[in-house]
């Protein structure tokens, strides 16, 4: 594996309760900034950070539907909460709870996203694995090309099910 790309390792890196890690990126994904709490958890460097897409951070067992509806909610100029398993340049991983929101320019466009992330509740991590685990066995099911709807019309029907919006699941677990 390539340094963008390390082995996932089962080495778990817990934040700190004063930990907020801060990102922004621009409309590609591409990070513009990163604070030094960011920084220390994702184990690159700041320039080897700088103009690579924040995807530098992701983990395998992250499904892809869960992306794609954070993308979906931005490009609708929403903020989107999330539960994120990162994983560092050593290979091991760190779970956030993200905050994530468009950021605006003097023009009042989007000019790219900002993310806050601070340290999630053991209690919700456990819930968003099982529901990620089933998301992401379902997108080996049914193949790249279609992983992404599978996946997020899993996580849609389970959500249904359960009577509650994404954002509501989010905040209660």
């Amino acid at each position: 594996m390539n340094q963008s790309t390390p082995a996932p390792a089962q080495r778990e890196r817990v934040m700190r309760e004063d930990d907020f890690l801060v990102s922004k990126t621009d409309l590609k994904g591409r990070i513009t900034y990163g604070n030094r709490i960011f920084i220390e958890y994702s184990g690159y460097s700041e320039a080897e950070l700088l103009g690579r897409q924040h995807n530098i951070v992701r983990h395998p067992d992250m499904p892809r539907g869960v992306f794609q509806f954070l993308w979906h909610t931005l490009e609708s100029k929403q903020e989107c909460f999330a539960y994120v398993k990162n994983r560092s340049k050593d290979g091991g991983f760190y779970w956030v709870f993200a905050n994530v929101t468009p950021s605006y320019g003097a023009d009042g466009r989007v000019d790219g996203y900002f993310s806050v992330r601070r340290k999630p509740r053991a209690s919700a991590v456990t819930a968003v694995s099982a529901l990620y685990r089933q998301m992401l066995q379902e997108e080996q099911r049914v193949g790249t090309k279609a992983a992404c709807a599978a996946s997020l019309a899993l996580l849609n029907t389970t959500l249904a099910q359960h009577g509650v919006s994404y954002e509501s699941f989010i905040l209660s677990v």
